[in-house]
């Protein structure tokens, strides 16, 4: 058995990629220091703008001039300095130049028409990656270019939603027209999901090696570029504008109620919150499944396929106990899913889909959610495939706004893809050895068992591989308050984790660690030091393995992060969780 190649993991970057990588962040830094001043003075005129209108409209009634910047700022100099802040700021220029109809100044005007942009690009991929299936013979590549057409669908989805947002937000009372800061959230949320979906097209092609991978990274050279310039922009730019032109904003959110004392986050409301926390729960389902044919449908998929398309309130689904073999996927069309089981260990959804036996990795998921707000409590989600399958997912989620509560999720290599947008977890238990928690979402673990279990020979455990791939994506794992044990007797090394992208972001906090080797992280690449620009930390964790004293020594590895450091990884901050969490009647810390 080849057990190296299951070291590999899904969509493995080579060197020539990473040498390319480091030497567009040097010009990058270079083209940063150029255009500072130019920005400063771009976004000092937008805010100025702003009052003299506010001022303007509010006093002498003498009209104003909109917000626009002062006359020597011109509509050149001012997209210039905006695509300053992008990873692409050629094409950001030359993009938005071509789109341009007005004589504008207005940073916002310019990330209007990003978007527009990246919609234009993004839309063909679809159609693109059904063409280029239909042309292809080799069963791995077609599964593979199967996997390219959904995400680039999903890509598109994530766009719209940026839009309709954007759009709803100008002229909505918000602030001369400024997003709302949970506007801005979610915007960084979907456009960070646009580019994951994307990436993860690559991941499919890339580990099988495919022929294709880089016909179809050119063919997706400008949705790429464009979202990401897109995502900058309003992560960069209209993030300073609102903070300087809204302090309402801070206003209402400093008159929240606090969400520490909570054990869940802010966007469940009191219904989900009995729903999830009384063990009767508090209201009836809309749908039963029983396998003794009690219920309205003897297997899962059934009942999730019986429910109603964009659905705007809860959903309730009660999956009796009993060992579900099947597959079951909630599309993205299947919208605020609350389904509970009778238990961990008597509700339990099994599956066997592996990447050995040909499936691509990202559809191996036993059970698998894209529609957002989706709960899921008191069930396990399994995949039986095994050790030597390598990469075999028990359970993917890409539903934003998602809360996974006491559930299990038990299989080996990529036991649980947390893909993308935001969720949490709480009081589940996770057992794997290879990348066992891996994906670009942004998610916090809480108060979780995180059980590393025996690979194969010659093999290793890595509990995470994070794969944020552009700096300005809202992404990363963090976990807190969480035991990291070993379920049963392991024997082989165990680490923490290892980046898999770029800007991969992985925080340990406030946990429990055991048995751990002293390393606690390791490369990627055996031997080479991943880029400086990963985040990789820990704060406050205690046990065996706990100590920091013979860590990595990677330039992106901090073995003791301030206080205001972890802050940024908690559920108030990282996933804005004291917006949405309180919701769901989900138990949640808040803060540190």
């Amino acid at each position: 058995m080849d057990t190296m190649k299951s070291f590999k993991g899904y969509g493995k970057v080579d060197e020539a990629e990473e040498r390319a990588f480091r030497q567009r962040t040097r010009r990058r830094l270079i083209i940063l220091v150029a255009s500072g001043v130019l920005l400063l003075a771009v976004v000092a005129a937008a805010v100025a703008g702003t009052i003299i209108h506010r001022r303007n409209s509010s006093g002498s009634g003498r009209g104003g001039d909109g917000g626009a910047a002062p006359s020597e700022l011109t509509p050149s100099a001012t997209l210039k300095a905006v695509c300053s802040v992008t990873q692409y700021p050629d094409s950001c220029f030359s993009s938005i130049s071509a789109a341009e109809t007005a004589n504008a100044t207005n940073p916002e005007h310019f990330f209007r028409l990003s978007l527009a942009v990246a919609m234009g690009a993004l839309q063909k991929l679809p159609g693109y990656a059904d063409q280029l299936g239909s042309r292809v013979d080799d069963v791995g590549a077609k599964a593979a270019l199967g996997v390219c057409s959904g995400v680039f669908d999903d890509a598109v989805d994530r766009l719209n939603d940026s839009i309709s947002s954007m759009a709803a937000g100008a002229g909505a009372g918000a602030g001369d027209g400024i997003l709302s800061s949970s506007k801005i959230n979610d915007m960084k949320t979907w456009l960070s999901a646009a580019i994951t979906d994307q990436e993860t097209c690559l991941d499919a092609l890339q580990e099988i090696n495919s022929t294709l991978t880089d016909t179809v990274r050119a063919a997706m050279e400008n949705s790429t570029e464009f979202v990401s310039n897109s995502l900058a922009i309003v992560n960069r730019i209209i993030s300073l504008l609102a903070d300087f032109k809204i302090p309402i904003h801070r206003k209402l959110l400093a008159s929240s109620p606090s969400s520490s004392s909570s054990e869940f986050p802010s966007w469940l409301g009191a219904a989900e919150r009995r729903l999830l926390q009384d063990e009767g729960s508090a209201a009836a389902p809309h749908l039963t499944v029983a396998q003794d044919g009690s219920g309205d449908y003897k297997t899962i998929q059934e009942a999730v396929d019986a429910v109603p398309k964009k659905n705007e309130t809860r959903f309730v689904i009660h999956v009796k106990a009993g060992t579900y073999n099947e597959t079951v996927l909630l599309d993205k069309s299947k919208w605020n899913v609350l389904m509970y089981g009778d238990g961990k260990t008597k509700t339990i959804v099994t599956g066997s889909k592996n990447f050995v036996d040909g499936t691509p990795t990202f559809s191996t998921a036993t059970f698998a959610v894209a529609g957002k707000g989706f709960i899921a409590r008191d069930m396990t989600f399994v995949n039986t495939a095994g050790a030597a399958k390598h990469q075999a997912v028990a359970f993917r989620s890409g539903s934003d706004l998602s809360v996974i509560y006491r559930c299990a999720f038990d299989a080996y290599q990529d036991t649980l893809y947390a893909h993308s947008n935001r969720q949490f977890y709480r009081d589940c238990d996770v057992t794997g050895t290879i990348d066992f928690i891996f994906g670009n979402s942004a998610v916090v673990f809480q108060n979780c068992n995180i059980q590393p279990r025996q690979p194969m020979a010659n093999q290793f455990n890595t509990i995470t591989a994070q794969g944020k791939k552009d700096p300005n994506q809202n992404t990363g794992i963090s976990i807190q308050k969480c035991s990291i044990t070993a379920n049963g007797n392991v024997t082989a090394p165990t680490y923490l984790g290892r980046p898999w992208k770029d800007y991969s972001t992985t925080v340990i906090m406030q946990s429990t660690i055991n048995s751990l080797n002293p390393k606690g992280w390791i490369e990627w690449v055996s031997n080479v030091d991943p880029p400086r620009t990963i985040f990789y930390g820990e704060y406050q964790n205690r046990g065996a393995g706990a100590g920091t004293a013979q860590r990595v020594t990677w330039a992106g590895y901090k073995p003791a992060l301030t206080a205001t450091e972890a802050g940024k990884f908690t559920v108030g901050t990282f996933i804005q969780g004291s917006e949405w969490l309180p919701q769901t009647s989900v138990t949640f810390d808040g803060a540190l």
